[in-house]
């Protein structure tokens, strides 16, 4: 039995990067990623999805698909860690990294 990295299976399964279905495989990845990170945040900070929306001027459903990784752009990832007083740094490298305190 071979065991593969994840690259490796990556690359087997969606083809390398550069790739149309890689790409988007890492796209919404990465959506998901960030999603998550703002529902653990609203979490740790017990607000409920209405308030964290009353606080970045939007309604409840549209946290709830912040949340789900849809409808994310750079300005309300912003707004969301800002309204909870969470920093947020981006580096932009080879792969771009957040970092949250």
């Amino acid at each position: 039995m071979k065991f593969y990295t994840e690259e490796e299976a990556l690359d087997r399964v969606l083809g390398c990067k550069g790739t149309p279905e890689r790409d988007n495989y890492e796209t919404e990845m990465n959506s998901f990623l960030m999603g998550d990170a703002i529902k653990k945040a609203r979490l740790s900070k017990k607000l409920t999805q209405e308030q964290l929306g009353e606080m970045i001027g939007v309604k409840r459903a549209q946290v709830s698909r912040i949340e789900n990784g849809h409808n994310l752009t750079f300005a309300t990832i912003a707004k969301a860690f800002k309204a909870m007083g969470i920093g947020a740094s981006l580096e932009m490298t080879g792969v771009g990294k957040i970092a949250l305190w």
